[in-house]
């Protein structure tokens, strides 16, 4: 009988219009009480006997409005994700920057705000006369990440990877320089788990890239492969062009394809050369990538590379602040925006071929944990 009281009494407390917002400003928790005790007073003397049907009844009421108040308070703060998204919110790319450095300008802290600011898709760094227009509507739909002069892509770090040896999906972060304060695109890369443990770099994958607000542009396609690898680039499932590795001792040779022509090669010297030129057929540069040294700790116990890939003729007004510090690529001619589609495909085949070298072990930390 005791509990059924102190039900109804938190029932008839809910629901009197004495005890709502306006009592809260006019009255104390002494007073609101002494109400709802005169309320289930009048309740228990006007009203029916008191069932288990009739607190069934009750209970299933209080339930109902409370569900209808946080419908409410969805449709106010909004709660969806954006139409046309591949993967929902784009933070669930885990952009390594929002963890690491918090305190970035124009980057938005999802914890901090319930109501977070949708991402906004940087300008174009490249207009006019310095790229080639786009000439189909699968270029028109790559057009906002690939019109630009140069493009910095940042792998996340894996900590699964690092501490067990656990390989997880390849994230990276897409950063046109230009315009540092918000990523300009996101590549996700989808394989299955138990590929993922036995071949490891050798695995077969599918890797999405996406611009600011997670919405798919193009994707890359890569076939298990024993010694040589290939990755094929794709706009709307139609497969635009195809990178193709050629086997030698100690180079790195990559033929580059738009459809069945080859428009490029790359022929690094290999060693501890981290820098891949794009060449035509005679040998004159349409492009470049650079792997970028990002200090002793993250590349001895990580795979959290760094890649800026040169096409080459900024804006003139693009090219204060940290485009500044990007060497000027003098290039024959620029590429289409499909050959730059290739492009970055070959810049996630270089990051799985040559520069994933943890995959396979972690960081022992229980034996370390004993010699304390």
């Amino acid at each position: 009988m005791l509990v059924m009281v102190s039900i109804l009494e938190d029932f008839v407390l809910r629901r009197s219009p004495f005890t709502g917002d306006g009592a809260g400003k006019f009255g104390s928790l002494e007073q609101k009480s002494q109400v709802g005790i005169r309320e289930f007073s009048k309740f228990a003397k006007w009203e029916s006997p008191l069932t288990r049907d009739r607190l069934v009844q009750l209970w299933l009421m209080d339930r109902r409005e409370e569900r209808d108040r946080k419908k409410r308070k969805q449709k106010v703060f909004g709660s969806g994700p954006i139409e046309g998204n591949v993967f929902g919110s784009p933070s669930t790319f885990g952009f390594p920057f929002k963890r690491l450095f918090p305190g970035i300008p124009g980057v938005v802290d999802d914890s901090l705000s319930k109501e977070s600011t949708p991402p906004v898709q940087p300008p174009l760094s490249q207009t006019g006369t310095y790229f080639l227009e786009p000439t189909s509507a699968e270029e028109v739909k790559v057009e906002p990440l690939l019109a630009r002069a140069n493009l910095l892509i940042t792998r996340d770090i894996e900590w699964a990877n690092l501490m067990l040896g656990f390989e997880q999906e390849n994230r990276y972060a897409v950063v046109d320089p230009a315009y540092p304060q918000s990523p300009a695109g996101y590549i996700r890369e989808q394989s299955n788990i138990i590929f993922r443990q036995l071949l490891r770099t050798r695995r077969p994958f599918i890797a999405y890239i996406t611009d600011a607000q997670g919405n798919e542009l193009f994707q890359v396609r890569r076939p298990p492969w024993l010694i040589n690898s290939t990755i094929y680039a794709e706009i709307n499932g139609k497969e635009i062009g195809v990178v193709h590795r050629r086997w030698h001792l100690w180079r790195r040779i990559y033929d580059l394809y738009l459809g069945k022509e080859q428009f490029a090669v790359v022929e690094n010297p290999g060693f501890w050369n981290w820098t891949f030129t794009l060449k035509d057929n005679e040998g004159k540069v349409l492009a470049e990538i650079d792997r970028d040294w990002r200090g002793i700790g993250l590349e001895l116990f990580t795979d959290a590379g760094q890649y800026v890939i040169r096409f080459g003729h900024s804006n003139d007004n693009v090219k204060a602040g940290p485009v500044s510090q990007i060497h000027e690529l003098e290039i024959t001619r620029p590429l289409t925006l499909s050959e730059r589609a290739v492009a970055v495909a070959l810049a996630v085949s270089l990051d799985n071929d040559y520069f994933s070298r943890h995959s396979g072990w972690g960081i022992p930390f229980i034996p370390i944990a004993g010699d304390e």
